[in-house]
């Protein structure tokens, strides 16, 4: 597991099994049991905090991933791997993030 990976999760409802986006920090994923993700919805805003994904970054259908909504899960309710994030992408993430915490 690392930062900028789309994995599959089972989550608690009403979200259920949906991709999410890895955030910690690649440390993390060796000692910490909880693991900071954004989720990747098909309910696209169009807002400076999701990031645009398709099928160029590896997803199946368009979507976005939602930095409004970071949260905590779990390591253990990820169940698959889908795909890595571009460096280029992983910098849209960290805009994102700036953008949804007023960091800049």
């Amino acid at each position: 597991m690392r930062r900028g990976e789309i994995w599959w999760a089972e989550l608690a409802p009403p979200a259920a099994r949906r991709p999410v986006l890895l955030l910690s920090r690649d440390e993390a994923y060796t000692v910490r049991s909880l693991i900071v993700i954004a989720p990747i919805t098909t309910r696209i805003r169009r807002i400076p905090s999701e990031v645009h994904l398709g099928a160029a970054d590896g997803m199946p259908r368009a979507c976005a991933a939602n930095l409004d909504f970071i949260t905590i899960i779990p390591k253990n309710c990820l169940r698959e791997f889908l795909t890595s994030l571009s460096p280029q992408k992983l910098n849209e993430v960290d805009k994102a993030i700036r953008f949804a915490l007023a960091l800049e």
